[in-house]
Parts: C-alpha cells; sequence; structure tokens
C-alpha cells in the first residue's frame, strides 16, 4: 500500500509482491545463494557449528527493527528541540521595548533549508539512506518550528502549550489505536485521504494567491485569509478545514505506522530506520503547525 508521505514512497517500505509484480527488486537486497558443494573437512565442521549456534537476531543481522525505529525517531526530536530551542531564543532576541518585534529570520531559514533538505533526502533515500542529512534537516525543521512558534507565542501568549498538549494527544491516541490493531490503513481509505490531500493543497494555493494579489489580508482575514475570513453559521472555515486537516494528518500517522510496520517484514536494511524516523516527524510537524494555526484562528476571533 503506498503512502502519502513521500518519505515511504520506497521499495523497502512497500509490500514486496507489489514490488516483484511491478518487475523491482525485494527491499533486503539480493537473496541468500547457497555455497558450492565441497568436501573440505574443516569447511564441514565450520557450517555444523553455524547451523548448531543460536539464529541472529534482527540487529544482529543489520534488519530494521520496531524498537530500534522508535530510538532513532526519538534521537531525530531530540535534535528538533534542541533546534527549536535555539530558533525561540534568536527570534525573541531583538524584542525590547523600543523594538517590540521579533525576528522572522529564524523561521524562514529554517523553512527554506528544511524544505531543501527534505527534498534531497526524499530523492536519493532510493539509493541510500544518509542519516548526516536527516540529522540536519530535523536542525533545520527545529530552527522553523522553534521560530513560529515563539513568533505565534508573541501575539497570542499560552498558545504553544495548548498546541504542543494537542499535538501529544493526538499522536498518542493514534498510536495507541494503531497499536490495539483498532485501526488500520486500506487501500479504500487512503485513495479518499490521497483525494482530500489533493482538494486541500489546491485550497491552500487559492489562499496564499487570494493573499497575494490583495483580494485576503491581514485586515479581513486575520492574516490567513480565507481560513479565517469565511464563516459558516458563525464559524470560521478555517476551524472547519483545520479539523479536518487534522483527521488527515492523523491517518498519515497511520499510513507512517503501518510503512514502518512493512518494512520491518521486508527485512530492510537497518539504515531505514533514519527514513522511517525522518517521515514520523514530518508528519508529526505538519499536525503541529495547523493545530498551531487552528488556535490563532480561534485565538484571533476572539
Amino acid at each position: 500500500m503506498a503512502s502519502s508521505n513521500p518519505a515511504f514512497n520506497n521499495p523497502a517500505f512497500q509490500d514486496q509482491s507489489a514490488v516483484r509484480a511491478r518487475g523491482g527488486q525485494p527491499a533486503g537486497g539480493v537473496g541468500l545463494t547457497p555455497p558450492p558443494a565441497t568436501t573440505d573437512a574443516a569447511t564441514t565442521a565450520h557450517l555444523e557449528g553455524v547451523y548448531a549456534s543460536p539464529s541472529a537476531d534482527a540487529v544482529a543481522t543489520g534488519r530494521m527493527t520496531i524498537e530500534d525505529t522508535v530510538l532513532k525517531t526519538l534521537s531525530l526530536f531530540a535534535i528538533l528541540l534542541v533546534a527549536a530551542v535555539a530558533g525561540w531564543i534568536w527570534t525573541m532576541a531583538p524584542v525590547t521595548a523600543a523594538n517590540p518585534a521579533p525576528s522572522m529570520a529564524p523561521w524562514l531559514i529554517g523553512a527554506i533549508g528544511g524544505f531543501i533538505l527534505s527534498m534531497v533526502v526524499i530523492f536519493t533515500s532510493r539509493k541510500k539512506v544518509r542519516p548526516a542529512l536527516i540529522f540536519a534537516y530535523a536542525a533545520f525543521e527545529g530552527l522553523f518550528v522553534g521560530g513560529i512558534s515563539a513568533y505565534f507565542e508573541f501575539i497570542w501568549p499560552g498558545i504553544v502549550l495548548q498546541a504542543t498538549l494537542a499535538t501529544l494527544a493526538v499522536v498518542g491516541v493514534t498510536l495507541a489505536l494503531f497499536a490495539s490493531g483498532k485501526i488500520r490503513a486500506s487501500a479504500r481509505a487512503t485513495k479518499i485521504f490521497l483525494i482530500a490531500m489533493v482538494g486541500y493543497l489546491v485550497f491552500s494555493l487559492l489562499n496564499v494567491l487570494l493573499m497575494a494579489f490583495g483580494v485576503l489580508n491581514s485586515s479581513n482575514g486575520g492574516g490567513f485569509g480565507l481560513l479565517s475570513s469565511v464563516h459558516i453559521a458563525g464559524i470560521p472555515l478555517g476551524l472547519i478545514i483545520g479539523v479536518f486537516v487534522v483527521i488527515l494528518a492523523a491517518y498519515s500517522l497511520v499510513l507512517d505506522f503501518d510503512s514502518i510496520q512493512q518494512g520491518v517484514r521486508n527485512g530492510a536494511p537497518r539504515q531505514f530506520g533514519w527514513l522511517g524516523g525522518f517521515g514520523i516527524m514530518v508528519t508529526v510537524v505538519w499536525l503541529y503547525l495547523e493545530i498551531l494555526r487552528m488556535l490563532a484562528i480561534l485565538r484571533g476571533n476572539n
């Protein structure tokens, strides 16, 4: 099953029967070739010793495991958090009584650097996973998250804590439901999800264009254009769409978890755990930013 997250559009995370049907190679690499027949006594003794020894686990054979992927994911989030603190401090450094405006430099640098590195990671991971690039992405993404969080916090005090708690709640509930088997990805749900994602991207592009050409601006949209200027039954359109997008992000997490499980079943090389952590980070940051924007629209309208 294909994932909406481009980080998992790799044969290592796909059903190998489908990969073989398309003429691809199995994720685990080349198959094991039996050794040539030999009558050498030393070789025979060695083989008997190998067969008598305990079976090697996935880590010993250099294969991807759930536990190892979790540790890699946590280490990436640790880098993100450290960079986020730096981005927060950098953003708030210029704020004084004479100059009350926070800096947007960390936000812009992190966004541009993170986008470029994410594209490099995604397009080069089919040949080789490079953890150093993923570490750098986590740092730039942390700079972006810290910068934009500080900026929103400056306008709406307390909003970052609310968004963080809400994000942790959504991730925790989604993970618990997935681990218990109560929620699973399906081909039909994924198809609907992809259609909804395309619709949301089109809407977002329209929103940006209307604001860029002055049709909607901060004076009539609270800085969010259609997302806050249009109301349905007294409710800002941004809140309605925000709830919808949070559901999309939660389902994207389900697809990410499913892809990682598939990678473990495929016996993918251990280094692909870094790619799994990268994919989870992309989705969680997306979820956090969407919740942050929802809260900003709600606080702005109040």
